[in-house]
């Protein structure tokens, strides 16, 4: 029987955030993890998250999987990140706190529940990246980051790390359903060419390229800069998105959130490119189906959000976070050729190198 998007790869989407409170939080951290902190609740899409603070100068995040998450997924994240840790220790991303008894993770069981796992990673410090203007300088250095990341999963592997999930790119097809959401019929006609033109030119191609492990979601609220320096990158954050996939995608997912308002909508773009292939040199096929790949990012940016802000509306502001720079990006997309954009990322890629 054919998978259905609702029921099965987006099935945790489709599932409402896991009850946890503070109190339910600062009991578990003292008794599970010997640290008796200041608890304060963080907004997730899918999981229940919480800030720590020891000593008033340790931060981490408590973290409670959604009901619906396979327990394989959440070690899956887990062992990436102890891999990350002992391949590239310099990059900035979380660390695993274990548990008392030295375990990565925590079963939550109650009466009449689904046992949940309950982690605790070191919280990064850092202004999330939606609220810092853009710079070339700083999208270079996302760039760069991007690439020793793609780096250090290069290698690693699990075995959920196939699962499915349904902000995967080389699914995109199935969300094709959810654009019902989309309530303005001019919109949904674009987002519906978009898609048109995934399926004709990048999931033909996909299968051939060199693929990997990768983040899945490096969007601007998963991005830290430094308070410091404001063209550096303080953190990578959030790898509940993780899948193997073709390299590609995880360049297209991040620039599918880069500002789209200059002269040239794939301006900015093209310098995260650009400095990514100078670190991970990517293939001409790559390029070609760049511009396609980042369109369709944007189109599973609405979809989703639409769909699932009509589900939970009580959610609907952090759902709908990254909505309207998705449809900027796809209007102004919208505006030239597939052939002038793949002659601008060889361009931009050839002149980073």
């Amino acid at each position: 029987m054919p998978m259905t998007t609702q029921q099965n790869i987006g099935s945790p989407l489709a599932t409402a955030v896991p009850t946890f409170t503070v109190e339910d939080a600062r009991a578990v951290a003292r008794s599970v993890f010997g640290m008796d902190p200041v608890v304060s609740e963080l907004s997730g899409e899918r999981d229940r998250n919480f800030r720590l603070l020891v000593n008033e100068t340790e931060h981490y995040v408590l973290k409670v999987s959604n009901p619906a998450e396979d327990p394989q997924v959440t070690n899956f994240q887990t062992e990436a990140l102890l891999h990350i840790a002992s391949v590239d220790a310099s990059l900035p991303v979380p660390r695993v706190l274990r548990t008392c008894d030295g375990e990565t993770a925590w079963v939550l069981e109650r009466p009449g529940e689904v046992p949940r796992i309950v982690r605790v990673l070191t919280f990064l410090q850092g202004e999330p990246l939606h609220r810092v203007t853009s710079s070339a300088a700083l999208r270079r250095d996302l760039g760069h980051h991007l690439a020793r990341l793609d780096l250090a999963l290069r290698g690693f592997f699990h075995p959920a790390a196939n699962h499915e999930l349904i902000w995967d790119l080389k699914h995109a097809s199935r969300i094709r359903s959810l654009l019902i959401h989309i309530p303005d019929a001019k919109q949904r006609g674009l987002a519906e060419r978009f898609l048109d033109n995934f399926e004709a030119h990048a999931l033909p191609v996909l299968p051939r390229l060199r693929a990997q492990v990768i983040h899945n979601d490096l969007n601007p609220h998963n991005v830290l800069v430094s308070g410091d320096d404001l063209n550096r990158v303080a953190g990578i954050i959030d790898f509940g998105d993780m899948v193997h996939a073709p390299l590609v995608n995880n360049l297209a997912v991040a620039a599918a959130y880069q500002p789209t308002s200059y002269a040239h909508p794939l301006a900015g773009a093209a310098d995260l490119a650009a400095a990514y292939n100078a670190v991970v040199p990517l293939e001409p096929a790559e390029i070609d189906i760049l511009f396609d790949l980042i369109a369709t990012r944007m189109v599973l940016t609405v979809g989703i959000s639409g769909w699932r802000a009509a589900r939970y509306p009580e959610n609907r502001d952090y759902i709908m976070r990254n909505n309207p720079r998705a449809w900027a990006g796809l209007q102004r997309f919208g505006q030239f050729s597939r052939s002038e954009a793949q002659a601008y990322f060889h361009h931009a890629c050839k002149r980073g190198c």
